[in-house]
């Protein structure tokens, strides 16, 4: 299985310009609200037409600028689970089903309607209404709809985003079992780095439009490459930096000098650290300064606590074990460190 992407589209706030090479299993569009993630999806279905580029599926050419090839959505065998699962408000769950193999042959529509409402535990409420289902249940009708074509992609638009916490978890485990034997490419788009984490296995940063390089999910969460991937990928504490020398460089927000384990290059324009990645100081180890305890926030599962170092003019934020600040007894200044390979190089601008 394959999926190749490699459009642009002019926006009324940005240009779309998304490239991508996914070889099957998931891969997510990762970013923040309004970055292009949505649009991007509805390209490759054919619900938007970008201005130009190409949208290749199996070797099946789905779009192509210069070729002037667009293919209609239901020629596509593209499934597509929409952010708010846009199910037919005035037609049952099996109508809904029903309404999605109108594509398949008038002979197989009924076997196939049946096998999906049994797969996905919709026997019981067959003759119900969106309205009269859980949002489990309105997702788990969008997403045999999708599935009943038996498509060759399947496109994810956020799809637990209208479920609270308790139903999400219970409705990602579903999900993670389905994906299991779900032989198609997936392009799942989430701006929740833990969702994509647990769920995927490659990674495409967009921002602003543009995407990055596709990488593994674990790659991106070790070692982002850009502000904007840092960011998304959930750190917490950026400054701007000078270049000392191929590993070390002054943290100007910070007033001090980090040592880094990765090379420092004529791109670097910040170093980022993740709120877990500072800890308390034992002495004798690199990247070792004095820092003004400012604030102490009690977190769910942790201490925050918001430091000024000596010299710096923004603050940082560290979270530890509750129990680890609880043995320390609250001091005003503490000594904090951070590991070389913690330092995040990045390129970019916040």
């Amino acid at each position: 299985m394959s999926l190749s992407v490699h459009i642009y589209k002019e926006l009324r706030d940005f240009t779309l310009n998304v490239q991508f090479d996914s070889d099957g299993g998931v891969m997510a569009l990762l970013g923040a609200s309004g970055c292009g993630k949505s649009m991007t999806l509805k390209c490759i279905a054919g619900l938007e037409t970008p201005d130009r580029g190409t949208i290749v599926l199996n070797d099946r050419v789905l779009f192509d600028s210069t070729k002037h090839i667009n293919k209609s959505p239901q020629a596509r065998h593209v499934g597509y689970l929409f952010q708010h699962y846009a199910l037919f408000p005035t037609m049952t769950v099996k109508g809904n089903l029903y309404a999605a193999a109108q594509r398949l042959p008038q002979g197989k529509r009924k076997a196939a309607v049946d096998e999906k409402l049994r797969a996905f535990r919709l026997e019981a409420v067959e003759n119900l209404y969106p309205r009269q289902l859980s949002g489990g249940q309105q997702q788990r009708v969008a997403l045999a709809r999708a599935l009943l074509i038996e498509p060759e992609c399947l496109l994810l638009d956020e799809p637990f985003s209208a479920l609270d916490s308790y139903l999400k978890w219970q409705t990602e485990l579903e999900l993670r079992e389905l994906l299991k034997s779900y032989r198609g490419d997936v392009v799942y788009v989430s701006h929740d780095r833990d969702e994509v984490y647990r769920l995927c296995k490659d990674v495409c940063v967009l921002a602003d439009g543009r995407s990055e390089p596709k990488r593994s999910v674990r790659e991106l969460m070790d070692a982002p490459w850009t502000v904007s991937a840092a960011l998304i990928s959930g750190c917490k504490n950026f400054s701007r930096v000078q270049r000392i020398d191929e590993n070390h460089v002054k943290c100007l927000a910070w007033g001090i000098t980090l040592e880094t384990a990765q090379e420092v290059n004529n791109v670097c324009t910040y170093a980022g650290v993740r709120a877990h990645s500072f800890h308390i100081a034992r002495g004798g180890e690199p990247n070792r300064f004095d820092a003004k305890v400012v604030e102490v926030i009690d977190d769910t599962f942790s201490t925050i606590l918001m430091l000024e170092p000596e010299g710096g003019t923004s603050a940082i934020r560290m979270e530890l074990p509750k129990e680890e600040w609880a043995a320390l007894r609250s001091p005003s200044v503490v000594l904090v460190g951070v590991a070389p390979e913690q330092v995040m190089t990045l390129s970019g601008e916040l």
